[in-house]
């Protein structure tokens, strides 16, 4: 039986909502697991895999793109800058976007916002990755 109520939200929508056991968040900080009766907490989140889910059941994943995680009396929060499951994910798109954002680095000039570049890039990236990983069902 899950002991938290897990919510993640972006400004488009309502990710997910449930009954969970734990949750692997990556924050700013590094990789965190909530577990019944965790602390309150707030963090910031880092572009990276959520996973949760319940004992004995199949674990879930997203992919968040930044935002925070609240923790308080076993109802955490996630507002997301964008989250996405795998089966949300067009793999193709994805790839695109790896290519794209690696040629805008490659050919760089002087207006090119090089962070904003390289996050874009380590963003697709992630996505793609997440992607395939998934469709070949490695968890």
């Amino acid at each position: 039986m899950a002991r938290m109520h897990l919510s993640i939200v972006t400004a488009e929508r309502e990710t997910y909502s449930g009954g969970v056991d734990y949750v692997t968040a990556p924050g700013a900080d590094g990789e965190l697991t909530v577990l019944p009766s965790h602390a309150a907490l707030m963090t910031t989140l880092v572009p990276g895999e959520m996973r949760f889910g319940e004992s004995g059941e199949e674990e879930q994943a997203i992919i968040v793109t930044g935002g925070f995680l609240e923790v308080l009396a076993d109802r955490i929060t996630v507002l997301a800058d964008a989250a996405e499951r795998e089966d949300e994910i067009d793999e193709e798109r994805a790839a695109i976007a790896v290519q794209r954002a690696q040629e805008r680095i490659d050919q760089h000039g002087d207006d090119l916002d090089m962070e904003r570049a390289l996050a874009s890039l380590r963003r697709a990236q992630m996505r793609l990755r997440f992607s395939q990983r998934r469709r070949r069902g490695q968890r």
